[in-house]
């Protein structure tokens, strides 16, 4: 069954310049949805909207609060309002025992997949409203651990209890939150601590932007609180 069209919809992926970010903007553009488009990498992002006029840029370091902010307020100024908010930056770390791990490293990667969420989502919250989604991009080690993933996996265990109880606070709201819950998906995360990873056994960035897409094309009357996508084969 068809489903919404995205048509004249407004959308902020932020991560956008690569990996699944990047597929989830090109995917939406492409389904005419007018999408802004947030990264650090400058040039990435220009290369992000060559040729494609549906693709706003939004240059912005979201360890920056000031930054945020800016970027909330050039959302409202261009579009006055959003119709969906993609929170999908996020780093991993080399792996490292717990015993090993620096506070900066740990503080680095809570500050990228947990703090920025809480910021982005709460200065563009005023800019949605009913029928609106929120797409938090968790990942399977929210509920798996992995060994010498500790920041990683505890990051995205709170990112994902975040996005559960945002859930509940926007539900009179008609604002749908959902959990994306990638597991082995090729992109250069990997490169961060497993270099040697199998790629050609993982599901691809265009896959999970494919699904992404069908949960923002949903009635207003219907959600999918948890998306979970993984390659044909199993998790590795």
């Amino acid at each position: 069954m068809a489903g919404l069209s995205l048509a004249s919809r407004t959308a902020l992926v932020t991560g956008a310049t690569r990996g699944i970010g990047h597929a989830i903007a090109l995917k939406l553009a492409a389904r005419g949805c007018r999408v802004f488009a947030s990264g650090r990498d400058r040039d990435a992002l220009a290369a992000l909207a060559a040729g494609q006029p549906g693709i706003s840029l939004l240059p912005c370091d979201l360890l920056q609060p000031t930054e945020i902010k800016a970027m909330a307020a050039s959302i409202e100024e261009k579009a006055g309002r959003l119709d969906f908010l993609i929170n999908n930056a996020g780093i991993a770390h080399a792996n490292q025992a717990v015993s090993e791990m620096s506070f900066e490293s740990w503080r680095k990667v809570y500050a990228t997949n947990l703090d920025a969420m809480f910021l982005v989502t709460q200065a563009v919250l005023p800019l949605m409203s009913t029928g609106g989604v929120i797409v938090n991009n968790i990942s399977v080690a929210a509920q798996i651990p992995f060994a010498g993933a500790s920041a990683y996996c505890s990051s995205k265990a709170a990112a994902l209890m975040f996005t559960n109880v945002l859930r509940e606070e926007l539900r009179a709201r008609g604002i749908r939150v959902t959990a994306l819950m990638p597991g082995a998906i090729h992109t250069e995360i990997w490169n961060q601590f497993w270099a040697d990873a199998p790629r050609d056994r993982m599901a691809t960035a265009d896959d999970v932007a494919h699904l992404v897409a069908a949960v923002l094309e949903l009635p207003a009357s219907a959600t999918s609180e948890t998306i979970h996508i993984g390659p044909v084969g199993g998790e590795l």
